[in-house]
Protein backbone atom coordinates (compact mmCIF):
# COMPACT_ATOMS: atom_id res chain seq x y z
CA UNK A 1 0.00 0.00 0.00
CA UNK A 2 1.61 3.36 -0.99
CA UNK A 3 2.00 5.92 1.71
CA UNK A 4 -0.52 7.97 2.19
CA UNK A 5 1.43 11.29 2.08
CA UNK A 6 2.87 9.95 -1.13
CA UNK A 7 -0.18 9.10 -3.03
CA UNK A 8 -1.80 12.87 -2.12
CA UNK A 9 1.05 14.74 -3.15
CA UNK A 10 0.75 12.37 -6.16
CA UNK A 11 -2.66 13.16 -6.60
CA UNK A 12 -2.50 16.88 -5.95
CA UNK A 13 -0.14 17.50 -8.35
CA UNK A 14 -1.67 15.37 -10.95
CA UNK A 15 -4.86 17.68 -10.04
CA UNK A 16 -3.26 20.76 -10.25
CA UNK A 17 -1.25 20.11 -13.71
CA UNK A 18 -4.95 19.12 -15.66
CA UNK A 19 -4.47 21.92 -17.88
CA UNK A 20 -0.99 22.26 -18.08
CA UNK A 21 -0.53 18.31 -18.76
CA UNK A 22 -3.67 18.01 -21.41
CA UNK A 23 -2.28 21.09 -23.03
CA UNK A 24 1.11 19.36 -23.67
CA UNK A 25 -0.78 15.87 -24.51
CA UNK A 26 -2.23 17.59 -27.26
CA UNK A 27 0.79 18.84 -28.69
CA UNK A 28 2.34 15.81 -28.30
CA UNK A 29 -0.22 14.09 -30.20
CA UNK A 30 -0.62 16.65 -32.83
CA UNK A 31 3.21 15.68 -33.64
CA UNK A 32 2.70 11.96 -33.83
CA UNK A 33 -0.53 12.78 -36.18
CA UNK A 34 2.05 14.01 -38.68
CA UNK A 35 3.51 10.65 -38.60
CA UNK A 36 6.99 9.49 -38.85
CA UNK A 37 9.23 12.87 -39.29
CA UNK A 38 10.96 11.57 -42.37
CA UNK A 39 7.87 10.81 -43.98
CA UNK A 40 7.02 14.46 -44.66
CA UNK A 41 10.30 15.67 -45.83
CA UNK A 42 11.06 16.46 -49.19
CA UNK A 43 13.81 14.91 -51.75
CA UNK A 44 16.03 17.95 -51.08
CA UNK A 45 15.16 17.33 -46.79
CA UNK A 46 16.57 14.15 -47.27
CA UNK A 47 19.43 15.19 -49.24
CA UNK A 48 20.46 17.56 -47.10
CA UNK A 49 19.81 15.57 -44.02
CA UNK A 50 21.96 12.20 -45.70
CA UNK A 51 24.79 14.47 -47.22
CA UNK A 52 27.48 14.06 -44.49
CA UNK A 53 26.20 10.54 -43.46
CA UNK A 54 28.54 7.74 -43.78
CA UNK A 55 28.41 5.72 -47.30
CA UNK A 56 27.14 2.66 -44.99
CA UNK A 57 24.21 4.90 -43.69
CA UNK A 58 23.10 7.05 -46.20
CA UNK A 59 20.45 4.77 -48.10
CA UNK A 60 19.28 4.02 -45.02
CA UNK A 61 18.67 7.69 -43.49
CA UNK A 62 16.98 8.65 -47.00
CA UNK A 63 15.05 5.78 -47.99
CA UNK A 64 13.71 6.20 -44.25
CA UNK A 65 12.41 2.69 -43.35
CA UNK A 66 14.59 2.10 -41.06
CA UNK A 67 14.73 3.92 -37.26
CA UNK A 68 17.15 6.70 -37.22
CA UNK A 69 18.37 8.17 -33.60
CA UNK A 70 19.72 10.97 -32.66
CA UNK A 71 22.60 11.76 -30.67
CA UNK A 72 22.58 14.98 -28.78
CA UNK A 73 26.13 15.88 -27.28
CA UNK A 74 27.44 17.38 -24.52
CA UNK A 75 30.79 16.44 -25.20
CA UNK A 76 33.88 19.37 -24.49
CA UNK A 77 37.36 18.31 -23.38
CA UNK A 78 37.22 20.58 -20.37
CA UNK A 79 34.73 19.24 -18.57
CA UNK A 80 35.94 15.64 -16.98
CA UNK A 81 32.61 14.61 -16.70
CA UNK A 82 31.93 14.96 -20.71
CA UNK A 83 35.62 14.13 -21.92
CA UNK A 84 34.28 10.37 -21.97
CA UNK A 85 31.98 11.42 -24.56
CA UNK A 86 34.73 12.10 -27.33
CA UNK A 87 34.58 8.10 -28.84
CA UNK A 88 30.62 8.13 -27.74
CA UNK A 89 29.00 8.60 -30.99
CA UNK A 90 30.68 6.70 -33.25
CA UNK A 91 30.13 3.23 -30.81
CA UNK A 92 27.24 4.16 -30.28
CA UNK A 93 26.34 4.28 -34.48
CA UNK A 94 28.42 0.77 -34.40
CA UNK A 95 25.77 -0.64 -32.39
CA UNK A 96 22.43 0.60 -33.82
CA UNK A 97 23.63 -0.94 -36.98
CA UNK A 98 23.95 -4.33 -34.91
CA UNK A 99 19.93 -4.00 -35.03
CA UNK A 100 19.36 -2.31 -38.07
CA UNK A 101 19.08 1.06 -37.49
CA UNK A 102 20.85 4.59 -37.99
CA UNK A 103 22.16 7.28 -35.82
CA UNK A 104 23.09 10.81 -36.63
CA UNK A 105 24.96 13.20 -34.31
CA UNK A 106 21.98 15.48 -34.40
CA UNK A 107 23.53 18.27 -32.30
CA UNK A 108 25.69 19.71 -29.62
CA UNK A 109 24.79 21.41 -26.26
CA UNK A 110 26.99 24.11 -24.43
CA UNK A 111 28.28 22.61 -21.18
CA UNK A 112 29.25 24.69 -18.57
CA UNK A 113 31.52 23.93 -15.60
CA UNK A 114 30.29 25.27 -12.13
CA UNK A 115 33.90 24.05 -11.05
CA UNK A 116 35.64 26.21 -12.67
CA UNK A 117 33.22 29.50 -12.86
CA UNK A 118 32.88 29.41 -9.06
CA UNK A 119 33.24 32.80 -7.63
CA UNK A 120 33.77 34.31 -11.23
CA UNK A 121 31.30 36.18 -13.79
CA UNK A 122 30.43 33.34 -16.02
CA UNK A 123 28.49 31.61 -13.00
CA UNK A 124 25.98 34.77 -13.61
CA UNK A 125 25.76 32.56 -16.69
CA UNK A 126 25.52 29.17 -15.22
CA UNK A 127 21.55 28.65 -14.32
CA UNK A 128 20.41 30.37 -17.67
CA UNK A 129 22.27 28.10 -19.09
CA UNK A 130 19.97 25.31 -18.83
CA UNK A 131 17.47 26.49 -20.38
CA UNK A 132 19.78 27.65 -23.46
CA UNK A 133 20.37 23.81 -23.46
CA UNK A 134 17.14 23.03 -23.51
CA UNK A 135 16.40 25.65 -26.77
CA UNK A 136 19.45 23.84 -28.38
CA UNK A 137 17.90 20.00 -28.13
CA UNK A 138 15.16 21.60 -29.63
CA UNK A 139 16.87 23.11 -32.54
CA UNK A 140 18.72 19.93 -32.63
CA UNK A 141 16.10 17.82 -33.13
CA UNK A 142 13.68 20.23 -35.19
CA UNK A 143 15.11 18.55 -38.17
CA UNK A 144 12.84 15.75 -37.80
CA UNK A 145 15.33 13.12 -38.84
CA UNK A 146 14.98 10.92 -36.23
CA UNK A 147 12.54 8.34 -34.33
CA UNK A 148 13.94 8.40 -31.09
CA UNK A 149 17.44 10.62 -29.00
CA UNK A 150 19.86 9.22 -26.71
CA UNK A 151 20.85 12.53 -24.67
CA UNK A 152 24.43 12.26 -23.86
CA UNK A 153 25.33 14.78 -20.74
CA UNK A 154 25.72 14.70 -17.27
CA UNK A 155 26.49 17.72 -14.99
CA UNK A 156 24.80 20.22 -13.47
CA UNK A 157 22.67 22.32 -15.82
CA UNK A 158 23.01 20.15 -18.73
CA UNK A 159 21.12 16.74 -18.14
CA UNK A 160 18.24 19.01 -16.77
CA UNK A 161 18.37 20.99 -19.97
CA UNK A 162 18.92 17.78 -22.11
CA UNK A 163 15.36 16.85 -20.53
CA UNK A 164 13.52 19.92 -21.02
CA UNK A 165 14.30 19.94 -24.31
CA UNK A 166 13.48 16.39 -24.97
CA UNK A 167 10.20 17.11 -23.86
CA UNK A 168 9.20 19.01 -26.48
CA UNK A 169 9.64 15.80 -28.85
CA UNK A 170 7.98 13.68 -26.11
CA UNK A 171 6.73 11.70 -28.66
CA UNK A 172 10.02 10.16 -29.57
CA UNK A 173 11.93 7.81 -27.17
CA UNK A 174 14.33 9.18 -25.05
CA UNK A 175 17.18 7.63 -22.97
CA UNK A 176 20.11 9.32 -21.15
CA UNK A 177 23.70 7.90 -21.48
CA UNK A 178 25.71 8.71 -18.65
CA UNK A 179 29.63 8.52 -18.87
CA UNK A 180 30.40 7.68 -15.21
CA UNK A 181 32.21 9.19 -11.65
CA UNK A 182 35.98 9.58 -12.00
CA UNK A 183 37.93 7.36 -8.94
CA UNK A 184 37.80 8.60 -5.35
CA UNK A 185 40.93 11.12 -4.53
CA UNK A 186 41.55 12.71 -1.55
CA UNK A 187 39.63 12.73 1.59
CA UNK A 188 36.86 15.07 1.59
CA UNK A 189 37.63 15.68 5.34
CA UNK A 190 40.99 16.42 4.07
CA UNK A 191 39.88 18.81 1.36
CA UNK A 192 37.60 21.17 3.16
CA UNK A 193 40.54 21.48 5.81
CA UNK A 194 42.96 22.72 3.41
CA UNK A 195 40.33 25.08 1.74
CA UNK A 196 39.35 26.58 4.95
CA UNK A 197 42.82 26.58 6.16
CA UNK A 198 43.68 28.53 2.92
CA UNK A 199 41.12 31.29 3.40
CA UNK A 200 42.42 31.31 7.00
CA UNK A 201 45.77 32.17 5.65
CA UNK A 202 47.26 29.56 7.39
CA UNK A 203 48.62 27.75 3.40
CA UNK A 204 49.48 29.33 0.48
CA UNK A 205 48.12 29.04 -3.24
CA UNK A 206 50.33 26.25 -4.00
CA UNK A 207 49.10 24.09 -1.23
CA UNK A 208 45.81 24.31 -2.26
CA UNK A 209 46.30 23.74 -6.38
CA UNK A 210 48.39 20.58 -5.39
CA UNK A 211 45.08 19.95 -3.17
CA UNK A 212 42.39 20.72 -5.78
CA UNK A 213 44.10 18.77 -8.69
CA UNK A 214 44.49 15.84 -6.78
CA UNK A 215 40.76 16.12 -5.97
CA UNK A 216 39.76 16.72 -9.74
CA UNK A 217 42.16 14.63 -11.06
CA UNK A 218 41.01 12.50 -13.97
CA UNK A 219 37.81 12.14 -16.42
CA UNK A 220 34.14 11.43 -15.00
CA UNK A 221 31.89 13.48 -12.50
CA UNK A 222 33.10 14.64 -9.23
CA UNK A 223 33.03 12.32 -6.34
CA UNK A 224 30.94 14.10 -4.04
CA UNK A 225 27.13 14.27 -3.72
CA UNK A 226 26.77 17.61 -6.07
CA UNK A 227 24.66 18.38 -8.85
CA UNK A 228 26.26 16.11 -11.18
CA UNK A 229 25.56 12.82 -9.59
CA UNK A 230 22.57 13.89 -8.11
CA UNK A 231 21.32 14.60 -12.01
CA UNK A 232 22.51 10.55 -12.70
CA UNK A 233 20.65 9.22 -9.12
CA UNK A 234 17.01 11.31 -10.17
CA UNK A 235 17.04 10.78 -13.71
CA UNK A 236 17.65 6.88 -12.91
CA UNK A 237 14.96 6.82 -10.57
CA UNK A 238 12.83 8.31 -13.18
CA UNK A 239 13.21 5.54 -15.80
CA UNK A 240 15.40 7.96 -18.34
CA UNK A 241 18.62 5.57 -17.96
CA UNK A 242 19.40 1.69 -18.26
CA UNK A 243 19.00 0.52 -14.20
CA UNK A 244 22.42 0.66 -11.80
CA UNK A 245 24.64 2.28 -15.13
CA UNK A 246 24.54 5.84 -12.97
CA UNK A 247 27.73 5.33 -11.75
CA UNK A 248 29.56 2.85 -13.54
CA UNK A 249 33.33 4.68 -13.96
CA UNK A 250 33.57 5.50 -17.64
CA UNK A 251 36.53 3.94 -19.60
CA UNK A 252 35.57 0.27 -18.66
CA UNK A 253 34.00 -2.77 -19.62
CA UNK A 254 30.32 -2.78 -18.10
CA UNK A 255 30.27 1.21 -18.60
CA UNK A 256 31.24 -0.01 -22.89
CA UNK A 257 28.19 -2.96 -23.06
CA UNK A 258 25.42 -0.38 -20.90
CA UNK A 259 26.14 1.63 -24.06
CA UNK A 260 25.82 -0.57 -26.93
CA UNK A 261 22.32 -1.76 -24.82
CA UNK A 262 21.11 1.55 -24.55
CA UNK A 263 21.73 2.27 -28.03
CA UNK A 264 19.82 -0.89 -29.38
CA UNK A 265 17.24 -1.28 -26.63
CA UNK A 266 16.10 2.56 -27.87
CA UNK A 267 15.32 0.90 -31.72
CA UNK A 268 13.37 -0.81 -30.01
CA UNK A 269 10.80 1.49 -28.23
CA UNK A 270 10.56 3.10 -31.59
CA UNK A 271 7.72 3.59 -33.38
CA UNK A 272 9.58 1.02 -36.33
CA UNK A 273 10.75 -1.10 -33.34
CA UNK A 274 8.98 -3.99 -31.68
CA UNK A 275 8.07 -2.18 -28.35
CA UNK A 276 7.22 1.53 -28.52
CA UNK A 277 7.77 3.84 -25.62
CA UNK A 278 7.61 7.30 -26.23
CA UNK A 279 8.90 10.12 -23.37
CA UNK A 280 5.83 11.31 -22.31
CA UNK A 281 4.36 7.73 -21.32
CA UNK A 282 7.74 7.54 -19.09
CA UNK A 283 7.62 11.00 -17.88
CA UNK A 284 4.76 10.84 -15.58
CA UNK A 285 3.64 12.41 -12.46
CA UNK A 286 4.51 8.94 -10.92
CA UNK A 287 7.87 9.02 -12.50
CA UNK A 288 8.25 12.34 -11.28
CA UNK A 289 7.35 12.17 -7.79
CA UNK A 290 9.65 8.76 -7.63
CA UNK A 291 12.32 11.25 -8.74
CA UNK A 292 11.92 13.69 -5.97
CA UNK A 293 11.24 10.82 -3.42
CA UNK A 294 14.74 9.44 -4.51
CA UNK A 295 16.33 13.16 -3.92
CA UNK A 296 14.65 13.26 -0.56
CA UNK A 297 15.89 9.49 0.33
CA UNK A 298 19.78 10.15 -0.92
CA UNK A 299 20.10 14.09 0.66
CA UNK A 300 20.65 15.64 -2.97
CA UNK A 301 21.36 18.79 -4.79
CA UNK A 302 19.49 22.06 -3.67
CA UNK A 303 19.59 22.96 -7.21
CA UNK A 304 17.43 20.16 -8.18
CA UNK A 305 14.05 21.88 -5.69
CA UNK A 306 15.02 24.34 -8.81
CA UNK A 307 15.48 22.06 -11.92
CA UNK A 308 12.80 19.44 -10.73
CA UNK A 309 10.26 22.00 -10.62
CA UNK A 310 11.14 23.40 -14.22
CA UNK A 311 11.25 19.37 -15.60
CA UNK A 312 7.95 19.10 -14.39
CA UNK A 313 7.25 21.99 -15.94
CA UNK A 314 8.62 21.13 -19.20
CA UNK A 315 6.16 17.84 -19.28
CA UNK A 316 3.05 20.19 -18.04
CA UNK A 317 3.26 19.89 -14.45
CA UNK A 318 3.37 22.24 -11.76
CA UNK A 319 5.50 20.70 -9.11
CA UNK A 320 5.88 22.90 -6.26
CA UNK A 321 7.99 23.57 -2.68
CA UNK A 322 5.06 22.35 -0.64
CA UNK A 323 5.13 18.87 -2.35
CA UNK A 324 8.56 18.73 -2.19
CA UNK A 325 8.20 19.83 2.16
CA UNK A 326 5.41 17.51 2.23
CA UNK A 327 7.39 14.51 0.92
CA UNK A 328 10.50 15.64 2.76
CA UNK A 329 8.37 14.68 6.23
CA UNK A 330 7.82 11.15 5.26
CA UNK A 331 11.14 10.01 3.32
CA UNK A 332 13.82 8.98 5.35
CA UNK A 333 17.20 9.66 4.64
CA UNK A 334 18.97 6.29 3.25
CA UNK A 335 22.34 7.36 1.93
CA UNK A 336 24.83 8.44 3.78
CA UNK A 337 27.50 10.24 1.11
CA UNK A 338 29.68 13.31 0.84
CA UNK A 339 28.80 16.15 2.13
CA UNK A 340 26.33 15.05 4.48
CA UNK A 341 28.79 12.32 5.40
CA UNK A 342 32.70 10.91 4.43
CA UNK A 343 32.40 8.41 1.80
CA UNK A 344 31.50 9.45 -1.72
CA UNK A 345 29.22 8.64 -4.93
CA UNK A 346 32.01 5.53 -5.32
CA UNK A 347 31.35 4.18 -2.30
CA UNK A 348 27.77 4.65 -2.55
CA UNK A 349 27.75 1.92 -6.36
CA UNK A 350 29.42 -0.22 -4.43
CA UNK A 351 27.28 -0.57 -1.86
CA UNK A 352 24.44 -0.95 -4.44
CA UNK A 353 24.03 2.16 -6.08
CA UNK A 354 20.95 3.53 -6.94
CA UNK A 355 19.08 -0.33 -7.08
CA UNK A 356 19.63 -1.04 -4.21
CA UNK A 357 17.89 2.74 -2.79
CA UNK A 358 14.68 1.89 -5.15
CA UNK A 359 14.46 -1.67 -3.80
CA UNK A 360 14.46 0.41 -0.20
CA UNK A 361 12.05 3.37 -1.05
CA UNK A 362 9.51 0.54 -2.60
CA UNK A 363 9.69 -1.29 0.85
CA UNK A 364 8.82 1.32 2.46
CA UNK A 365 6.03 1.96 -0.03
CA UNK A 366 7.33 5.26 -1.25
CA UNK A 367 7.54 4.85 -4.72
CA UNK A 368 4.68 4.41 -7.43
CA UNK A 369 5.55 1.06 -9.00
CA UNK A 370 3.04 1.01 -11.48
CA UNK A 371 5.15 3.02 -14.14
CA UNK A 372 6.53 2.77 -17.69
CA UNK A 373 10.89 3.42 -18.04
CA UNK A 374 12.95 4.27 -20.94
CA UNK A 375 13.14 0.31 -21.17
CA UNK A 376 10.77 -1.79 -19.28
CA UNK A 377 9.11 -1.28 -16.00
CA UNK A 378 9.29 -1.15 -12.62
CA UNK A 379 10.48 -4.30 -11.36
CA UNK A 380 13.81 -3.98 -13.88
CA UNK A 381 15.14 -0.31 -11.61
CA UNK A 382 15.63 -3.15 -8.90
CA UNK A 383 18.22 -5.17 -10.72
CA UNK A 384 22.23 -4.47 -11.37
CA UNK A 385 24.38 -4.37 -14.51
CA UNK A 386 27.02 -7.36 -15.06
CA UNK A 387 29.04 -8.47 -17.80
CA UNK A 388 29.47 -12.07 -17.38
CA UNK A 389 31.57 -14.28 -19.90
CA UNK A 390 31.28 -11.19 -22.23
CA UNK A 391 27.56 -10.60 -21.98
CA UNK A 392 25.82 -8.20 -19.81
CA UNK A 393 23.04 -8.91 -17.78
CA UNK A 394 21.06 -7.65 -14.69
CA UNK A 395 20.38 -9.48 -11.77
CA UNK A 396 18.67 -8.66 -8.42
CA UNK A 397 20.27 -5.97 -6.93
CA UNK A 398 20.26 -7.75 -3.40
CA UNK A 399 20.75 -5.69 -0.49
CA UNK A 400 23.38 -3.22 0.89
CA UNK A 401 26.67 -3.91 0.72
CA UNK A 402 27.53 -0.79 3.57
CA UNK A 403 25.12 0.09 5.77
CA UNK A 404 27.40 2.55 7.01
CA UNK A 405 26.82 4.69 3.16
CA UNK A 406 23.67 2.82 2.47
CA UNK A 407 20.56 1.46 3.93
CA UNK A 408 18.60 -1.11 2.54
CA UNK A 409 16.70 -2.48 5.09
CA UNK A 410 12.78 -1.54 6.56
CA UNK A 411 12.94 0.17 9.90
CA UNK A 412 17.01 1.91 10.11
CA UNK A 413 17.78 5.68 8.93
CA UNK A 414 20.35 8.22 8.68
CA UNK A 415 17.44 10.81 9.32
CA UNK A 416 13.93 10.15 9.78
CA UNK A 417 13.23 13.12 7.10
CA UNK A 418 14.26 13.62 3.46
CA UNK A 419 17.57 15.66 3.19
CA UNK A 420 16.26 18.87 1.82
CA UNK A 421 13.36 21.19 3.63
CA UNK A 422 11.78 23.90 2.83
CA UNK A 423 11.67 27.13 5.28
CA UNK A 424 8.86 29.31 5.89
CA UNK A 425 8.93 32.67 7.52
CA UNK A 426 8.63 36.52 7.33
CA UNK A 427 11.18 36.72 5.00
CA UNK A 428 9.64 34.76 1.97
CA UNK A 429 10.33 30.64 1.66
CA UNK A 430 13.64 29.26 1.20
CA UNK A 431 15.07 25.84 0.98
CA UNK A 432 18.02 24.16 2.85
CA UNK A 433 20.30 20.78 2.81
CA UNK A 434 19.55 20.13 6.38
CA UNK A 435 21.42 16.20 6.28
CA UNK A 436 24.48 18.20 5.75
CA UNK A 437 24.39 20.91 8.85
CA UNK A 438 25.23 18.89 12.47
CA UNK A 439 22.40 18.89 15.01
CA UNK A 440 23.87 21.92 17.34
CA UNK A 441 23.99 24.26 14.17
CA UNK A 442 20.54 23.92 12.57
CA UNK A 443 19.21 27.34 15.32
CA UNK A 444 20.95 30.39 15.40
CA UNK A 445 19.87 33.72 16.55
CA UNK A 446 21.62 36.71 15.66
CA UNK A 447 22.54 39.74 14.39
CA UNK A 448 21.91 39.92 10.83
CA UNK A 449 25.25 41.26 8.18
CA UNK A 450 24.03 42.23 5.17
CA UNK A 451 25.85 42.28 1.73
CA UNK A 452 24.83 42.97 -1.75
CA UNK A 453 27.23 40.20 -3.37
CA UNK A 454 29.60 37.35 -1.93
CA UNK A 455 32.70 39.08 -2.78
CA UNK A 456 31.77 41.95 -0.12
CA UNK A 457 31.42 38.80 2.18
CA UNK A 458 34.86 37.86 1.53
CA UNK A 459 36.26 41.35 1.90
CA UNK A 460 34.73 41.43 5.45
CA UNK A 461 35.85 38.18 6.41
CA UNK A 462 39.31 39.17 5.40
CA UNK A 463 39.37 42.42 7.26
CA UNK A 464 38.27 40.93 10.36
CA UNK A 465 34.50 42.09 10.66
CA UNK A 466 32.60 38.78 10.72
CA UNK A 467 34.55 37.61 14.20
CA UNK A 468 30.84 37.17 15.63
CA UNK A 469 27.67 35.20 15.81
CA UNK A 470 25.94 36.40 12.31
CA UNK A 471 23.17 35.72 9.94
CA UNK A 472 25.01 36.30 6.39
CA UNK A 473 22.44 37.77 3.80
CA UNK A 474 23.41 37.71 0.83
CA UNK A 475 20.68 39.64 -1.32
CA UNK A 476 20.48 40.80 -4.86
CA UNK A 477 21.53 37.33 -6.03
CA UNK A 478 18.49 35.89 -7.49
CA UNK A 479 17.88 34.69 -11.25
CA UNK A 480 16.33 38.30 -11.75
CA UNK A 481 19.15 40.19 -10.38
CA UNK A 482 22.41 38.01 -11.45
CA UNK A 483 21.51 35.29 -12.69
CA UNK A 484 21.25 33.14 -9.82
CA UNK A 485 25.27 31.96 -9.02
CA UNK A 486 26.15 29.45 -6.46
CA UNK A 487 28.00 31.14 -3.45
CA UNK A 488 30.10 27.90 -2.83
CA UNK A 489 33.27 30.52 -2.06
CA UNK A 490 31.75 31.39 0.50
CA UNK A 491 31.85 27.91 2.50
CA UNK A 492 35.87 28.09 3.93
CA UNK A 493 34.88 31.55 5.08
CA UNK A 494 31.74 30.69 6.45
CA UNK A 495 33.28 27.40 7.73
CA UNK A 496 36.02 28.92 9.51
CA UNK A 497 33.67 31.30 11.78
CA UNK A 498 31.75 28.04 12.84
CA UNK A 499 35.16 26.71 13.61
CA UNK A 500 36.03 29.68 15.75
CA UNK A 501 32.45 28.84 18.13
CA UNK A 502 30.67 31.62 16.06
CA UNK A 503 27.17 30.67 15.62
CA UNK A 504 27.01 31.64 11.68
CA UNK A 505 24.17 30.93 8.75
CA UNK A 506 23.64 32.03 4.94
CA UNK A 507 20.87 33.78 4.42
CA UNK A 508 20.16 34.09 0.42
CA UNK A 509 18.25 34.67 -2.56
CA UNK A 510 21.19 32.86 -4.81
CA UNK A 511 22.46 29.31 -4.94
CA UNK A 512 24.82 26.85 -3.18
CA UNK A 513 26.89 24.51 -4.76
CA UNK A 514 25.50 20.77 -4.90
CA UNK A 515 27.59 20.01 -2.36
CA UNK A 516 25.97 22.19 0.03
CA UNK A 517 28.08 22.16 3.37
CA UNK A 518 28.02 21.91 6.94
CA UNK A 519 26.80 25.65 7.29
CA UNK A 520 23.09 26.47 7.95
CA UNK A 521 21.95 27.85 4.58
CA UNK A 522 18.44 28.91 3.37
CA UNK A 523 18.60 29.44 0.37
CA UNK A 524 16.62 30.21 -2.90
CA UNK A 525 14.84 32.84 -0.69
CA UNK A 526 11.91 33.63 -3.08
CA UNK A 527 10.69 36.39 -4.09
CA UNK A 528 14.05 37.62 -4.62
CA UNK A 529 15.18 40.70 -3.40
CA UNK A 530 15.00 43.04 -6.54
CA UNK A 531 11.09 41.86 -7.48
CA UNK A 532 9.74 42.95 -3.92
CA UNK A 533 11.82 40.66 -1.30
CA UNK A 534 11.52 41.31 2.32
CA UNK A 535 15.66 40.55 1.76
CA UNK A 536 15.63 44.28 0.11
CA UNK A 537 14.93 45.61 3.50
CA UNK A 538 17.10 44.07 6.10
CA UNK A 539 19.76 46.28 7.15
CA UNK A 540 22.74 45.26 9.39
CA UNK A 541 21.99 44.15 13.03
CA UNK A 542 18.28 43.48 12.29
CA UNK A 543 18.26 39.87 14.63
CA UNK A 544 17.11 36.67 12.45
CA UNK A 545 16.13 33.71 14.14
CA UNK A 546 17.35 30.65 11.85
CA UNK A 547 15.51 27.65 12.80
CA UNK A 548 16.28 25.14 10.47
CA UNK A 549 14.22 21.78 12.65
CA UNK A 550 11.25 23.46 12.72
CA UNK A 551 11.45 25.15 9.22
CA UNK A 552 10.97 29.04 9.88
CA UNK A 553 13.82 31.68 9.07
CA UNK A 554 11.91 35.00 10.75
CA UNK A 555 13.45 38.64 11.15
CA UNK A 556 12.34 39.74 14.91
CA UNK A 557 12.12 43.76 13.72
CA UNK A 558 9.31 45.49 12.24
CA UNK A 559 10.06 46.75 8.52
CA UNK A 560 7.11 48.14 8.14
CA UNK A 561 8.04 51.31 6.33
CA UNK A 562 11.07 50.60 5.26
CA UNK A 563 12.05 51.02 1.84
CA UNK A 564 14.61 49.20 -0.06
CA UNK A 565 17.97 50.41 -1.52
CA UNK A 566 18.07 48.77 -4.79
CA UNK A 567 21.52 48.56 -6.12
CA UNK A 568 22.16 48.77 -10.25
CA UNK A 569 22.32 45.03 -10.93
CA UNK A 570 22.66 45.40 -14.27
CA UNK A 571 26.33 47.51 -13.80
CA UNK A 572 27.80 44.23 -12.64
CA UNK A 573 26.26 42.22 -15.51
CA UNK A 574 27.93 44.22 -18.80
CA UNK A 575 31.03 41.54 -18.68
CA UNK A 576 32.21 38.55 -20.04
CA UNK A 577 29.00 38.02 -22.24
CA UNK A 578 26.43 38.90 -19.22
CA UNK A 579 25.13 41.52 -20.92
CA UNK A 580 23.95 38.95 -23.96
CA UNK A 581 21.74 37.61 -21.09
CA UNK A 582 19.70 40.72 -19.77
CA UNK A 583 16.50 39.21 -21.99
CA UNK A 584 17.23 36.40 -19.63
CA UNK A 585 17.13 38.05 -16.44
CA UNK A 586 13.99 40.25 -17.83
CA UNK A 587 11.88 37.26 -18.07
CA UNK A 588 12.91 35.00 -15.78
CA UNK A 589 10.14 33.24 -13.23
CA UNK A 590 10.89 32.75 -9.72
CA UNK A 591 12.97 29.75 -7.65
CA UNK A 592 10.09 28.63 -6.65
CA UNK A 593 8.69 28.27 -10.52
CA UNK A 594 11.73 26.65 -11.25
CA UNK A 595 13.62 29.99 -12.21
CA UNK A 596 12.96 29.40 -15.74
CA UNK A 597 12.65 31.93 -18.79
CA UNK A 598 11.33 29.11 -20.69
CA UNK A 599 7.67 28.65 -19.02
Amino acid sequence: MLNNVVAKVTQNLEERSVEGRNAYLKMISDQEKLGRARGFLTCSNLAHAAAGTDLADKKDVVNAQKANIGIISAYNDMLSAHCPYRLYPEALKESVRKVNATAQVAGCVPAMCDGVTQGQPGMDMSLFSRDVIAQSVAISLSHNCFDGALLLGICDKVAPGLVMGAAAFGHLPVAFVPAGPMGTGISNDKKTEIRQKYAAGELDKSALQEMECCSYHSQGTCTFYGTANTNQLVFEAMGLMLPGSAFIPPNTQLRAALNDYIAQAIVDKTVVGAHPMPLYKVVTAKNIINSLVALLASGGSTNHTLHLVAVAKAFGYTLTWQDISDLSDVVPLLVNVYPNAKADINALQQAGGVPVLMKALSRRHLVHEDVNTVVSDFASQLTTPIVEDGVLKFVDCGETKDDKVLISDETNAFQQSGGLKVLNGNLGRSVIKISAVAPEHRHVKAPAAVFNDQYEVKKAYEEGKLNHDAVIVVRYAGPAASGMPELHMLMPVLGNLQKAGYKVALLTDGRLSGASGKIPSALHVSPEALRDGKLALLRDGDMIDFDAENGTVNCLEDLSGRVPEHPNTEANEQTFGRYLFKVCRDKVGSAEEGATFLF
